[in-house]
């Protein structure tokens, strides 16, 4: 999305913004849908069949995967001990004998489940650390961009010296017999 389309953003309604970003995109074929029959994309009418939905830029970065899956697994943790604990609380309040064991497990899922939380936060400062820009001098990305630019720079300056003894005839040869 552009300055100007972000400009006349708010002014506009979402099937509008929907509708003008349609007519840019090859429909999906593979998904039917009733259309009228006065829609048309790019002067083609489609034979019945239309998007589900206009996918439009997100506004942040999308989480590493390594975090990702640390946070899906955290959430997991998180819903199971939840779980856990109301059948607790439940069978405490009917005299069962679960009551004691299902304590104590959704004590252990308590510590579970704040060990995963943490495992989301220490996941994503590694993360930060190895990948990330962060503008400390200790950082280790820093250190590793600079390595990666210098090793472009060097397979740059290597390909333009081929090129150049290209150029000149040598065929790759630096001296001629």
């Amino acid at each position: 999305m552009g300055t100007a389309e972000r400009r006349r953003a708010p002014e506009e309604s979402v099937t509008e913004r929907s509708q003008a970003g349609r007519g840019q995109r090859a429909p999906d074929r593979g998904i039917p849908a009733q259309v009228r029959a006065e829609e048309s994309v790019d002067g083609e009418r489609w034979q019945g069949y239309r998007t589900l939905w206009v996918e439009e830029p997100a506004r942040r970065h999308p989480m590493p995967d390594p975090v990702r899956t640390a946070a899906v697994r955290a959430v997991l943790v998180i819903a199971v001990t939840l779980v856990q604990a109301m059948v607790a609380f439940l069978c405490t309040l009917a005299g069962s004998w679960l009551a004691f064991p299902m304590v104590i497990s959704s004590v252990a899922s308590t510590v579970a489940a704040t060990w995963a939380v943490v495992d989301v936060w220490v996941t994503r400062q590694v993360w930060n650390q190895r990948y990330g820009v962060v503008s400390e001098p200790s950082s280790t990305a820093r250190s590793l961009r600079r390595e990666r630019r210098a090793r472009r720079r060097q397979e740059r300056a290597s390909l333009r010296e081929q090129e150049r003894i290209r150029r000149r005839g040598g065929a790759g040869q630096l001296s001629h017999s």
